[in-house]
């Protein structure tokens, strides 16, 4: 069946007047995980035909086909890649809400899952736990530190009930409440005992000479480092291992002339004194502004909403000193 147009627009019950079941949710992620519906029947339990009608069903319903029939199976179009990003967020939505009620029924404070980049996860994000523990020892809290694509594609799937992070090119910023905290400093690491760290001035020609582990192309940091090479108008290094895994980074750093770039914050916590050192490069270094983002038409609960309202004072707090 080809995708048509919808020939009238959705009305917002339309998921009530189409019979909308939980089933359908389930059955639109297994047959994005298979891409056959025999195999994707078989992992609901149920049969072949009940899969294909239940799609069939819906499909009429809505006037549009969502996957495409082939030989091989069937892959989502446009119509069901949309439903299979928002049953993802369905249902990790219902997960949550059965973890808090659990938190609830057990005389914990709930449960929050918050996202965030590599500055405020080791400053600003573990101060505000600590702080929101002594009110609500309880409260189940999980961090997940990543780049700023990847943490906001999870806030829009539900998985994250808030983010530290900026709003990458592309996303509908309509879709978001950005509420700006800070830039973050980079620095450059080597080792301890590494030749560059008697050099002064340090330039980026001789830093250049050496072996590099980045973040892999396209991400913010490694933007601002190829970025920074091309404004000074210097070749940039020929030996680099892309790695989103400041670990590993660091490991090739202790082993090696190798050197890297992350934030201050991480540097100063991470490396340790007589190991590892951080360059003195005279240029600020710095990427974007990140922020609190959270999703606008989405009421954050009671312990996620304790967590950015601790946030929001520790950010006002170091304004406060700052200025």
């Amino acid at each position: 069946m080809k995708a048509t147009r919808p020939p009238d627009a959705l009305a917002p019950d339309w998921f009530l007047r189409v019979r909308l079941k939980f089933r359908h949710l389930q059955l639109f992620i297994a047959l994005d995980e298979q891409r056959n519906l025999h195999r994707a029947a078989e992992r609901l339990g149920m049969s072949q035909p009940a899969a294909s009608k239940l799609l069939g069903d819906l499909e009429s319903q809505l006037g549009v086909s969502l996957f495409e029939r082939h030989s091989r199976g069937v892959t989502p179009n446009w119509y069901g890649e949309c439903l299979i990003r928002h049953a993802h967020g369905i249902l990790s939505q219902l997960q949550h809400a059965g973890e808090e009620l659990n938190a609830l029924e057990t005389g914990s404070a709930g449960v929050v899952a918050v996202g965030t980049v590599m500055a405020p996860a080791v400053t600003l994000l573990t101060s505000a736990i600590e702080r929101v523990h002594r009110d609500k020892p309880g409260l189940k809290i999980g961090v997940d530190v990543g780049v700023s694509r990847d943490l906001i594609l999870r806030l829009l799937e539900g998985e994250l009930d808030f983010a530290i992070t900026r709003i990458p090119a592309g996303f509908p910023a309509e879709r978001f409440v950005f509420e700006e905290i800070g830039e973050e400093a980079l620095c450059f690491v080597c080792r301890e005992g590494h030749p560059l760290t008697g050099q002064t001035p340090l330039t980026l020609e001789t830093m250049a000479a050496y072996p590099w582990a980045l973040q892999p192309p396209g991400a913010l940091m490694r933007q601002r480092v190829d970025g920074l090479f091309l404004q000074h108008g210097v070749t940039p290094p020929r030996q680099i291992v892309d790695t989103a895994d400041l670990l590993v980074a660091l490991a090739l750093v202790d082993k090696s002339d190798t050197l890297t770039v992350t934030t201050r914050e991480a540097a100063d916590l991470l490396c340790a004194p007589q190991r590892f050192r951080r360059l003195p490069f005279e240029e600020a270094l710095s990427v974007q502004p990140y922020g609190l983002v959270s999703l606008r038409d989405q009421r954050l609960s009671p312990g996620a909403a304790a967590l950015m309202t601790t946030l929001r004072e520790l950010v006002a707090h170091q304004k406060r000193l700052a200025g």
